[in-house]
């Protein structure tokens, strides 16, 4: 395990965004270690509630002990796309104050090599947030078709380069399974004709393939409809994205609901007409100087805001 300290980002930003009743309920969708969601309990009532979700059974572990000490806190081993349908059997669907996602990969999950999702140090290639279930990244590359690896290379990594490193991992397949994190990576760099300055060549190409395995964009999309399910009129939404993918998808759903339905543009009709679902709160907000400072990983950290809109009961 790596000794290196786990740093929540954003930190006072993102809870004080969805602060809202001092006894309400909120959500946690990415516990991760808990620092958001222990800096909420700070802030809270009494009668207050968290729940906080996350696929990592070490974040449960982590989520467990501080259940333990605090009773306005609870766990769930979901993913954060799955809060809509476990919230409804708990008759909490509409009722939640606040939603706040912390996307990604983790620090703890990065530093620990034996978890496989960096190069930095040689480990099994694994790359799942939750280790109980679904394929590895070493077996997912054992079979995926040249094609399939190309389109995620592209897609989910922005690589340019996509069809080259394709070939050349089918190729190094073909004369032994890919299972190490260093094997990937120098397959990879030789296979790169194109390294950028301070940037390691197989970047783009271990965050595709987590993104893949770990089905992170098409889960990203099922929690912003869930979690405007589950918040009540006048509740918020926050989201944090380290990536332009993220980014993007947070940011145009935002818009879209914001704007409401489609109508065509020549139609009069009043803004109110349209039904807009949501409010954007500001603009996005990244770190300060101080924060990069202390934690050069917040650097690319975007938080992004949004009310729902509705009569509250």
């Amino acid at each position: 395990m790596s000794s290196y300290v786990h740093q929540t980002v954003l930190l006072d930003e993102a809870v004080v965004s969805i602060l809202g009743a001092p006894a309400g309920i909120y959500v946690d969708a990415t516990f991760g270690r808990g620092g958001h969601t222990r800096h909420l309990l700070a802030r809270l009532a009494p009668g207050a509630r968290v729940i906080g979700f996350d696929k990592d059974p070490e974040a449960i572990a982590a989520g467990q002990a501080l259940a333990a000490q605090d009773s306005r806190f609870s766990i769930v081993h979901e993913s954060f796309a799955d809060i809509l349908s476990v919230l409804k059997a708990e008759g909490l669907a509409g009722t939640i104050d606040g939603v706040l996602a912390d996307l990604g990969v983790s620090s703890p999950q990065l530093d620990d090599a034996g978890r496989g999702f960096s190069f930095q140090n040689d480990g099994p290639l694994d790359m799942r947030m939750d280790t109980t279930r679904g394929q590895s990244a070493a077996e997912w590359l054992a079979d995926v078709a040249e094609d399939e690896l190309a389109r995620v290379l592209y897609e989910f990594g922005e690589e340019r380069h996509s069809r080259r490193i394709a070939r050349a991992l089918v190729k190094a397949r073909a004369d032994k399974p890919i299972t190490r994190t260093r094997e990937l990576a120098e397959i990879v760099a030789a296979a790169h004709p194109a390294w950028e300055k301070h940037k390691h060549p197989a970047t783009r190409a271990f965050q595709a393939i987590r993104i893949a395995i770990n089905s992170e964009l098409a889960d990203i999309e099922r929690f912003l409809r869930a979690a405007m399910a589950v918040l009540k009129p006048g509740g918020r939404l926050a989201v944090i994205s380290f990536h332009s993918l993220e980014d993007r998808m947070v940011k145009q759903y935002f818009q879209k609901e914001a704007r409401g339905d489609d109508f065509p543009p020549d139609l009069p009709v009043t803004v109110d007409m349209l039904n807009p679902r949501l409010r954007l709160v500001g603009k996005a907000i990244g770190p300060s100087a101080a924060e990069v400072e202390a934690n050069p990983r917040s650097r690319s950290a975007r938080l992004r805001v949004a009310e729902k809109l509705g009569e509250a009961a």
